[in-house]
């Protein structure tokens, strides 16, 4: 699993092996709580924009690292307009949430702010169906619903 991400295998690989995305999907999870909880503990004696920078420098360091690593730098060269597009409003998306999500940790409770900041994969799905084109299920709906369903008692 980290092993095809630090050697480069290609996406073709990856995507054959159809279960491949969930293993990749637990590791973010698993990733994005300690996210939340080093967050808490970091923020609370700093500003949450210094701390948002401070993150932001670890994360670039090892994201170039990886790319260098694997030998895929030159390949930027090659990336089409509308790609980088894409990505410059990808990384200002993730930077403003990164901003309002240091500021709501340093004011409140993890354990309430995590559930808020993670009901945007209602939006995801939302926005997955009317921009990507993605199909709207029966399943997709009654878990988004028992996500906010979720997310509402544990805020009230």
């Amino acid at each position: 699993m980290t092993l095809l991400i630090l050697t480069g295998e290609s996406r073709g690989k990856m995507e054959s092996n159809s279960k491949t995305w969930w293993i990749y999907a637990l590791f973010s999870a698993g990733f994005a709580a300690l996210t939340t909880i080093f967050a808490k503990i970091g923020v609370e004696n700093v500003n949450p924009n210094l701390a948002t920078a401070i993150r932001t420098v670890v994360i670039l360091v090892v994201a170039w690292g990886i790319v260098f690593f694997q030998g895929n730098a030159v390949n930027i060269l090659v990336i089409p307009q509308k790609t980088i597009i894409f990505l410059l409003l990808s990384g200002l998306a993730t930077g403003l949430s990164w901003i309002f999500y240091f500021q709501a940790l340093q004011a409140g409770k993890a354990s309430l702010i995590a559930p808020i900041d993670k009901s945007s994969l209602v939006l995801v799905l939302l926005f997955s169906v009317i921009f990507l084109g993605e199909p709207l299920t029966w399943t997709i709906i009654l878990g988004t619903g028992l996500i906010v369903i979720g997310t509402l008692v544990l805020i009230i």
